[in-house]
């Protein structure tokens, strides 16, 4: 989310290269994985796709998800802050951890609708305006499950040619540390914040508009 000065053309330009184009016209969007039925619980999944306040707006209007939070994960350094982090030396990546109910929606959706709507999974090392390592495209799985449902996904998606260019999500391991508070349900708290109805709010109605039975208001 750093500040970009950007000319009126070159915006609209940007603005063309979200998700909903960059996928390459294919109907319907291939379904994730099959997984076995679970009972009521929660799950954890953590996943990077640019700016968390995007990300973290989207999940929050996902049926089944009881709490996303912002942070960094990943990293070659014990803790992260949004100020080391941004320094673009620390390997941390902006991530979301979302904590779901596995009996309303499955791993699979969730990362169908990270896929499809939430980032544009080619992008390599940024998401629309903000560029650089800590933006990158990446999932982190929590446990052996994930991590195969997770490869034979960008696999299938790679092999449908889903999408206009490979994908870029890189599957990794390592810690998650919440983010500064002035970032937690960012765009909850500020909707008319500049940055959040120039970039995200499309996101969220992409999620509406291709998922209306996951989506909540």
């Amino acid at each position: 989310m750093r500040l970009v000065v950007m000319t009126a053309g070159l915006a609209l330009l940007a603005a063309c290269n979200g998700p909903a184009t960059a996928q390459a016209g294919h109907q319907p969007f291939p379904e994730p994985p099959a997984q076995a039925a679970k009972p009521a619980g929660k799950e954890v999944a953590e996943l990077s796709g640019g700016c968390f306040w995007g990300m973290e707006g989207v999940f929050e209007h996902v049926k089944g998800v009881k709490s996303v939070v912002a942070g960094y994960a990943g990293g070659t350094a014990a803790q992260a802050n949004y100020e080391t982090v941004s320094t673009e030396t620390t390997n941390h990546a902006e991530t979301v951890r979302i904590t779901y109910d596995p009996s309303v929606i499955s791993y699979g959706r969730l990362l169908e609708i990270y896929f499809a709507v939430a980032h544009d999974p080619t992008e390599v090392n940024g998401q629309y305006p903000d560029q650089g390592r800590s933006y990158r495209s990446a999932i982190w799985p929590q446990n052996p499950q994930q991590r195969e449902l997770a490869q034979r996904y960008i696999a299938v998606l790679n092999q449908s040619h889903a999408f206009a260019k490979p994908i870029a999500t890189k599957i990794e391991t390592g810690g998650f540390y919440p983010a500064e508070e002035y970032h937690q349900h960012f765009m909850q708290r500020h909707p008319d914040h500049p940055y959040i109805r120039r970039w995200d709010v499309a996101r969220v109605e992409r999620l509406r508009a291709k998922f209306p039975q996951f989506y909540v208001g």
